[in-house]
């Protein structure tokens, strides 16, 4: 199968990769309504790559209302086989300062205002006991540059349903029970990518250390939240460096996970009472387990 890399993003990071201006615009229509802004298609480095902003030009959806599903389904349809994506997060842990990157391999899901499945009306249980794909986060970790900012292989994901930023208190739990970082964009995102059977890791780019630190002495608010935009920049194109330096990797890859065969064994309902709309609705995703000759 040819390989084609979503990539989930801001425009800061369309920006740094070099997407605008080039390539192809795409508006699918989506069981799920519309993604959240035009997906550009185009090549990088000689890979295929399909770019979509996930909060919409202009970052006109915050984290609870980002069409997640809807964004990963067009993804699908346009022949994605792997997809990367970046967001910002507070760090958990001193050791992984702002400015460092990280490759989430563990997440703990914190939202509860958010449509988390492609699947209301089928049963479909994927396995979930290793949220990000094992194959990609190889590639990234592999790809990291030497003389580049610090990679942590590793970390626990806490999503946060948002909009607010964490209380003193939750951040401090948030430690308590293993969390490294905290953000608002890994779920349902990447359930969603192992619903549909993409390869699907997060280059996660800690800004701040989130509301657990007492703020250093002296420090004002103001001063805070230039520091926290400025580094945003900064990692963003740390990011979209490390984002550069894996894709031609990826289609070389020795698979050493099986997401791309999530639904095998994860469909509950028995074929043939699953109705021709639903068929219809979800073949994209499921087409694959449901032949023709099946009533």
């Amino acid at each position: 199968m040819a390989v084609r890399v979503g990539i989930i993003g801001s425009p800061g990071l369309a920006q740094a990769l070099g997407i605008p201006g080039k390539g192809e615009s795409h508006i699918l229509e989506t069981p799920f309504g519309p993604h959240a802004g035009p997906i550009v298609t185009t090549e990088l480095d000689g890979v295929s790559v399909a770019y979509v902003a996930r909060h919409g030009t202009g970052h006109v959806y915050n984290a609870t209302r980002a069409p997640y599903r809807a964004n990963m389904y067009a993804l699908k349809v346009l022949g994605v086989t792997h997809v990367l994506a970046t967001g910002t997060v507070g760090s958990l842990r001193e050791h992984i300062h702002p400015l460092h990157l990280a490759l989430p391999d563990q997440v703990i899901d914190r939202t509860y205002r958010r449509p988390c499945t492609f699947y209301d009306d089928v049963a479909v249980h994927v396995d979930l006991g290793n949220p990000f794909c094992g194959t990609l986060r190889q590639v990234l970790e592999h790809a990291r540059d030497p003389l580049g900012p610090t990679v942590h292989a590793e970390a626990t994901y806490v999503c946060i349903e948002g909009p607010s930023l964490s209380t003193r208190a939750e951040s401090m739990l948030y430690r308590t029970w293993g969390g490294d970082l905290v953000g608002m964009t890994g779920m349902p995102e990447a359930r969603l990518a192992r619903e549909a059977e993409l390869h699907y890791a997060m280059v996660a780019l800690p800004t701040d250390y989130d509301s657990w630190q007492p703020r250093a002495p002296g420090q004002e608010h103001d001063d805070l939240l230039a520091q926290v935009s400025h580094n945003r920049k900064a990692v963003t194109a740390s990011g979209a460096a490390l984002i550069r330096r894996a894709l031609p990797r990826i289609g070389e890859a020795r698979a050493i996970c099986r997401c791309d065969t999530a639904l095998a064994l994860a469909i509950g309902t028995e074929r043939s009472r699953i109705p021709d709309e639903v068929r219809g609705r979800l073949r994209p995703l499921l087409g694959r387990y449901l032949p023709p000759n099946v009533a």
